[in-house]
């Protein structure tokens, strides 16, 4: 499976983005998607992840009551919403697929994705 991220740009804090992930081949894979984000010098972080049949969603203490992630399975598609942006969520975004189901705190490590897509770039000036 491919996945591919999009959405990113240069934003001003405050405002808000919408980041969408793709996977191309026709559907998703797995059961989990998942958002990470990595800043420069610093490791990858989980940012949010979605069940793609229940759509049961959980988020980083970081980004709670600030960011959405939602799935369209129709078009294959997750996205991320972020309100309120910061300067620190500058990041590359990326997007991620895992085949494995379990507990939603195994979903924080990016050991438990097993599909990663191309990121895109989110800079928020302040």
């Amino acid at each position: 499976v491919q996945l591919q991220a999009s959405g990113g740009g240069l934003v001003q804090a405050g405002d808000s983005l919408r980041l969408s992930c793709t996977a191309s081949g026709g559907t998703f894979i797995g059961h989990v998607m998942g958002w990470f984000r990595q800043a420069p010098g610093k490791e990858r972080e989980f940012v949010a992840s979605i069940r793609l049949n229940s759509g049961r969603d959980d988020y980083a203490d970081s980004v709670q009551g600030r960011a959405t992630i939602s799935r369209d399975n129709a078009k294959n598609t997750v996205y991320l919403q972020m309100n309120s942006l910061k300067p620190e969520d500058t990041a590359v975004y990326l997007c991620a697929s895992s085949m494995s189901l379990a507990g939603p705190e195994y979903y924080f490590n990016v050991r438990a994705f097993d599909y990663w897509g191309r990121g895109t770039l989110v800079t928020v000036s302040s």
